[in-house]
This record gives C-alpha cells, structure tokens and sequence, in this order.
C-alpha cells in the first residue's frame, strides 16, 4: 500500500511560495497560466533525485528553465524589497553550458550572490525545500540591507 505525503507547506502559508507565483503569472503575456492552480504553476520546480538525473547536461538551458530560475530569484528580490521597501534587482549571468551566477542587489550593494551549477536541473525536493531556500536567501537579503542602509540607497 502506498501512501501519498501531503505538503507540510502550502502556497497559501509561504509568503515565498506566493512571491513565485506572482512572477510567474506577470511574465505571462498571453493570460495561459491565468486559471492554473498555484500548486500546478510551481510543479516544474520539484524534482526527484531520479528526474534530475535524467536530464542531460550536456545542452543548452533550456528557455523554459531560464524563466524558472529567473522566477525564482526574482521572487527573491521582490520578498526582500517588500520588507525593506529598498529597490532590489537581480542578475542573472548563465553559460550554454549550465554554469554561471546569479546578484540581487540594491543600490551598490550585493544582498544575495548565488553560484548556478548544472542549471538544466534546477529544482528542488519539495515545495518545503523550495520555500526554505527561497526564504533563506531573502533572509540574507534582508539582514544585508538592514546592516548597511546608506549603501542600498545609493
């Protein structure tokens, strides 16, 4: 008999969770995710173990992938900029290979810098594992701006 684990974390509980979810939908130009669920629009970025390796490396980052990650730091910054009310903006500097960076910053100052590795497999566990990462990052973003004030208004 097998069971099914219901999340611990629902959309309607993360205030990251909600945070993707509008991104996604404001870079929908053509209304397509307009009626989706919240939970079918973040499907995409859990993956198994298994799924994960059966994605090659070996090509290009996919666009749909791109949006994914970019999304998803995106969503960063907005959750940063909400609670500190300072301008944040993200950069994102991928190889064709996979490889590459990611900078949210405000101002001159850096809030969150993140090394991509084997981009064409981004995601995560579980919808937990997403909101943690995502809010641990904001986390970092936050107590940065707060520490250092004068740089981020720059």
């Amino acid at each position: 008999m097998t069971t099914v684990e219901t999340p611990t974390v629902t959309v309607a509980e993360s205030p990251f969770l909600q945070a993707i979810v509008q991104q996604i939908r404001a870079n929908d130009s053509y209304g397509t995710y307009r009626h989706w669920a919240d939970e079918l629009l973040l499907k995409p970025y859990i993956l198994t173990k298994a799924e994960k390796r059966e994605i090659s490396v070996d090509g290009e980052v996919n666009l749909i992938t791109q949006s994914r990650i970019m999304a998803f730091f995106r969503a960063v910054a907005y959750c940063i900029e909400q609670e500190t009310g300072m301008l944040s903006q993200v950069v994102i500097d991928l190889s064709h290979e996979g490889f590459g960076w990611v900078l949210i910053f405000s101002g001159r100052l850096i809030l969150v810098s993140k090394t991509l590795r084997d981009a064409q497999r981004f995601g995560f566990d579980s919808l937990e594992k997403l909101s943690a990462e995502g809010e641990k990052l904001v986390a970092k973003g936050i107590d940065l701006a707060r520490q250092y004030p004068t740089i981020c208004d720059l």
